[in-house]
C-alpha cells in the first residue's frame, strides 16, 4: 500500500464518552432534556453541525444550530481527553505500518480538535497530513479528501486504503474507487456489519496482514 487513510473517531480513538459528555453539558446550557450517552453515539461521524442537530431534534432552526456550535466547540475542548484513548493495538498498528508509505487522517470531525486529540495522545507523528470536516468543500462521504490526499502523496489510487468504522467511510471508499477496511470495534460497530467492505479487522494490527497480501 502507498497511503492508508484513517478515519479517527470509533477508528483509532475510542472518544464517544468525551463527546457524548460534551453533548449533554450544551444540551443543559440550551435548556433542553440531556440525553442517554447511547443515543449520542449513534449521532456522531457526519460532523459537529448533524451532531448537534440530531441532538437537538428536528424542529431546531439553523440560528439555533449556529449557536449550538459555537457553543459545542470550547465545551468539547474542555473535555476532548477526558476519558479518550487510542483504542487497543493501535498504536503497535500504525508503528508498525509506518516504513515505507503514507499514512492520514480524514475526519469529519473539525482539524482542530482531531489535532488535539492526536496530540494529547502522541499519535500524530504517523500522519502526513490530518484532514477535518472543515477543510475541503465537500466533506466524507464526498470523494474529494481522498482525490487530495492521493494527488499530494503520489500513491496510485489502487494502492490506496481506507480504514474506517461506519457507513460514511465505506460510501466514501466506494466513491473515491479505493479499497476499504472496516473496523467492527467502532462508533458504528452494529451498521458495519450490514456493509460488503473489501476486508473487517476486529484490531487495527490485522491490517498488517492486509497490506501484506497487496503488493
Amino acid at each position: 500500500m502507498d497511503l492508508i487513510i484513517f478515519d479517527l473517531d470509533g477508528t483509532l480513538v475510542d472518544s464517544r464518552r468525551d463527546i457524548a459528555t460534551s453533548v449533554n453539558e450544551l444540551l443543559s446550557r440550551m435548556g433542553r432534556r440531556e440525553l442517554p450517552a447511547e443515543r449520542i453515539f449513534d449521532f456522531i461521524g457526519n460532523g459537529v453541525r448533524t451532531l448537534l442537530q440530531r441532538s437537538l431534534g428536528s424542529t431546531v432552526s439553523q440560528d439555533e444550530i449556529d449557536r449550538a456550535v459555537k457553543l459545542y466547540l470550547p465545551i468539547y475542548g474542555s473535555h476532548l481527553l477526558d476519558t479518550t484513548l487510542p483504542y487497543p493495538g493501535v498504536r503497535e498498528a500504525l508503528e508498525a505500518l509506518l516504513p515505507g508509505r503514507s499514512m492520514a487522517v480524514l475526519t469529519n470531525k473539525p482539524t482542530r480538535e482531531s489535532l488535539a486529540v492526536l496530540e494529547g495522545l502522541g499519535l500524530e507523528r504517523y500522519f502526513c497530513q490530518v484532514y477535518g470536516g472543515e477543510s475541503f468543500r465537500e466533506r466524507k462521504p464526498h470523494r474529494m479528501g481522498v482525490d487530495s490526499l492521493i494527488g499530494s502523496t503520489g500513491a496510485r489510487r489502487e494502492r490506496t486504503l481506507m480504514v474506517g468504522d461506519s457507513r460514511v467511510d465505506f460510501e466514501t471508499a466506494r466513491n473515491a474507487e479505493i479499497p476499504v477496511s472496516l473496523v467492527t470495534y467502532g462508533i458504528g460497530a452494529a451498521e458495519v456489519r450490514t456493509l460488503s467492505p473489501d476486508y473487517f479487522i476486529d484490531d487495527l494490527r490485522q491490517l498488517l496482514s492486509i497490506v501484506a497480501s497487496r503488493p
